[in-house]
């Protein structure tokens, strides 16, 4: 892909959009360096557009792994570090803002490399979300102090399709669907068919995803949050819990966050906060892996090897 449009199964042009996902610590902002790197060398700019959804906080620059000065190669990095950790960014305005600064791209005639491992990110982009009206304060609040028992049986009475789509241990995704109904007056699957705002069925897509072999992405989460603790963790931590900020921020909640907490408080020595934040680590990147092994359409083209700085990596053939 060697410039920012392509034509599309009618032959139409629409703009391109690449895509390179994945789990964390698979390589993919080093690839998307190298791939922008090379598409410069054949005419065609390129800028990349953060699709994680912890390195969008400013203050998590360590533990986020978000790419410094030197890793970015003199490419423009967008939406990497723009959201203050006092606020709560969701997948909508993510979306929001990933639109406005792929359209910017588009504009310019640069080719826009979308970058990250957070699957509703890129499914809010790609398909657009929900339009559902605000939850009832009251509503929300009655429904989270139900045992956990009491809310499937509740949503097998009010919304049987949701129950029997929903696991009765996923409370997370059980309780939602209660509250919807019970807000809105409309199963929750009223609203998702009526998605909006997504822009796959107006951009050409030129997906890759990252599935290295398991130990080696395991190893490599171990090694990497051993080098975040040498490389400015505390200092940053230090930083967050100087703010006072709410426990549920997602900020606060972020992988190595509560374990460098822990540390800092005396709670924990240094090993065991290394043993449980590589654990953590792992075990996110576990999530995302069943996530990118089970979710993306069929035809995106999936890199099964694992990625080195001598790693010949194949672009013409990839995208």
């Amino acid at each position: 892909m060697g410039t920012n449009s392509s034509p599309d199964e009618t032959g139409n042009t629409r703009p391109a959009v690449a895509l390179i996902a994945g789990p964390t610590a698979s390589g993919k902002s080093g690839l998307a360096v190298r791939y922008a790197h090379w598409l410069e060398k054949r005419g065609q700019r390129a800028v990349i557009v953060n699709a994680d959804s912890a390195q969008v906080y400013a203050d998590l620059a360590v533990l986020s792994a978000r790419p410094s000065a030197g890793e970015m190669g003199g490419i423009d990095h967008l939406l990497f570090g723009y959201i203050d950790g006092a606020e709560a960014c969701s997948a909508a305005r993510w979306a929001a803002d990933a639109r406005a600064e792929i359209a910017a791209a588009h504009l310019a005639g640069a080719l826009p490399i979308l970058v990250g491992g957070t699957g509703l990110y890129i499914q809010t982009l790609l398909h657009g979300i929900a339009p559902i009206p605000p939850i009832d304060p009251a509503i929300r609040d009655a429904v989270r102090a139900m045992p956990v028992d009491q809310t499937y049986a509740a949503l097998k009475l009010e919304d049987a399709a949701s129950a029997a789509r929903l696991n009765a241990a996923d409370t997370t995704r059980v309780a939602r669907a209660l509250e919807i109904i019970r807000s809105t007056g409309q199963p929750i699957a009223h609203w998702q068919a009526r998605k909006e705002g997504g822009i796959v069925e107006r951009i050409t897509l030129h997906p890759l995803v990252l599935r290295p072999p398991r130990d080696w992405l395991l190893e490599r989460c171990d090694r990497r949050f051993a080098a975040m603790l040498g490389a400015g963790a505390l200092a940053e931590v230090e930083t967050l819990l100087t703010r006072h900020l709410s426990p549920d921020l997602p900020v606060m909640r972020a992988i190595g966050v509560p374990e460098v907490a822990r540390l800092l408080r005396g709670e924990i020595d240094r090993a065991q906060c290394l043993a449980q934040g590589q654990l953590a680590t792992r075990q996110y990147a576990k999530r995302q892996y069943t996530w990118f092994r089970n979710q993306p359409p069929a035809d995106w083209k999936v890199l099964e090897k694992p990625l080195s700085d001598s790693f010949d990596v194949h672009f013409d053939i990839l995208f």
